[in-house]
């Protein structure tokens, strides 16, 4: 299906980090007369640009984008808070409004679009001040989370603390893993199965390393370390729990700033994390986003060829 069947209302390109996503949406969307949205957990950040690597002033100018740096860094963003942000967009779309394409890097985003939010129970206040508190002190949250959690433990950053810990929570409070919650897919979907089509870039690993590490570069050369020195310096402090003091490279260029690492080392740090993230985000993927309603390809010019109709 394309956007020449009027069911279908919104392309949803996905894939790991530096994997050509946001140069295809443009092209797309372009194409079609559509709307760049952002799906990335990270670029909705407002004093998050360089090392998110959101489009730039000129890519906007190009094609309309939504979503991008509306959110500021004091606050913490949740996938119920992007369905909210989002849901206008796709009523639009499917009133028969611009079509969407729909990209980033945050594979929860697109199980909620086409699943639903899994609804969790709550957590009982001893059992979360318990959690709250080993946390504190120093606990090895992810090598916890793997044990009670292997699936989940492997889809998560071992420094994304509020996550793990609400997996742990979950865990602890109910006797049944996160994975389990997320298997029963009870949520309501904004996408309709019909209403969409899935684009996932799946790049060899050498190709797509080398363009993490090349593109880390380049956000230093752009301005990173700037970046993260006006997130340091906020009064009051950033609590280094927040999503945006997560980003990649925040935390070693921090690291840096405070005279604990040197510029190379928060560098290489910033590069292996990403690529680590990366594997993640395909580990995900395939468990979760490669049903019928998805395509595969094994580079964005193989899918822009596909898409755009240049095969």
């Amino acid at each position: 299906m394309t956007f020449s069947d009027r069911r279908v209302c919104a392309t949803l390109i996905a894939g790991p980090t530096a994997s050509g996503k946001s140069a295809l949406a443009m092209a797309l969307a372009g194409k079609v007369g559509g709307l760049v949205v952002n799906a990335d957990s990270m670029q909705v950040y407002a004093d998050l640009h360089v090392l998110s690597a959101r489009p730039s002033a000129t890519d906007e100018a190009m094609v309309p984008h939504r979503l991008y740096g509306f959110v500021p860094a004091t606050e913490e963003f949740s996938v119920g808070r992007y369905l909210d942000a989002v849901r206008p967009l796709i009523e639009a779309a499917r009133a028969g409004g611009p079509p969407l394409v729909l990209v980033g890097g945050t594979g929860l985003y697109f199980r909620a679009l086409t699943e639903g939010l899994v609804p969790t129970p709550p957590i009982p206040d001893a059992v979360r001040a318990l959690w709250r508190e080993r946390a504190a002190s120093g606990h090895d949250l992810h090598g916890e989370l793997s044990r009670r959690d292997p699936a989940r433990a492997a889809m998560l950053n071992p420094a994304d603390v509020p996550r793990l810990l609400r997996a742990i929570e979950v865990h602890a409070a109910t006797g049944r893993s996160y994975s389990d919650w997320l298997d029963e897919k009870p949520g309501e979907p904004l996408l309709r199965p019909g209403e969409y089509t899935g684009v996932f870039l799946d790049p060899a690993r050498e190709t797509l390393h080398a363009a993490i590490d090349a593109r880390f570069e380049m956000m230093m050369t752009a301005g990173a370390l700037d970046e993260v020195a006006r997130l340091v310096a906020m009064v009051p402090p950033l609590s280094r729990n927040l999503g945006v003091m997560k980003a990649h490279g925040v935390p070693h260029l921090a690291a840096h700033l405070a005279g604990e690492i040197s510029r190379e080392e928060a560098i290489l740090r910033g590069q292996s994390d990403t690529r680590r993230y990366a594997r993640r985000q395909v580990i995900f993927a395939r468990k979760y986003l490669a049903g019928p309603a998805w395509r595969w390809y094994a580079s964005a010019d193989q899918a822009a060829a596909v898409l755009l109709g240049l095969a």
